[in-house]
């Protein structure tokens, strides 16, 4: 079985990632699997321009988890996890890692408007899909609550979240 975790920068996928590793799992950190797709530098956003069409198309499946925030892009995850975060702790933890206030904003944004979620549920099966908040939470009580839904003892679960009460209109 092949488990995405995915989510909006800051949400704590490489730091639960490295714990299902410290666990035993086989964890793939897409960070590590795109070098070979990058087509270009977006210095505005201080990003790379990854072909992901192509990157998602020529990855090859792994018995285990798949960590990063397009892992929801892989149409042969059998299981997605979403990890979601408060959008003032969300923009807390980007602040920390030093990360443009344009940037910062930016992520927060699509937190509160559901983005990675909304993308998931377009291309899997609900049935599928594990929503987890990470707010406040440690990568051990994430990783549990991971572990619990792909052995089945708890359900997919998702959309009980809304944080649009954090959007920032700007003028």
């Amino acid at each position: 079985m092949m488990c995405g975790i995915t989510g909006t920068p800051g949400t704590g996928k490489s730091m639960i990632g490295d714990e299902l590793v410290r666990r035993g799992h086989r964890v793939v950190h897409i960070t590590d699997t795109v070098g070979p797709y990058v087509i270009g530098d977006d210095e505005e956003r201080n990003a790379q321009v990854i072909d992901v069409d192509k990157w998602a198309e020529e990855f090859k499946p792994v018995e285990g988890f798949v960590e990063g925030h397009f892992a929801h892009l892989l149409p042969t995850c059998d299981r997605i996890v979403v990890l979601r975060c408060r959008p003032d702790e969300l923009k807390a933890r980007l602040a920390r890692r030093k990360y443009r206030p344009a940037k910062i904003r930016e992520n927060a944004e699509a937190e509160a408007l559901d983005s990675c979620l909304i993308e998931t549920v377009e291309d899997h099966d609900p049935s599928h899909i594990f929503e987890l908040d990470t707010t406040g939470r440690d990568a051990p009580y994430c990783a549990d609550r991971i572990e619990q839904f792909i052995r089945g003892d708890i359900p997919a679960d998702f959309g009980h979240i809304d944080w649009s009460g954090y959007l920032e209109i700007q003028p």
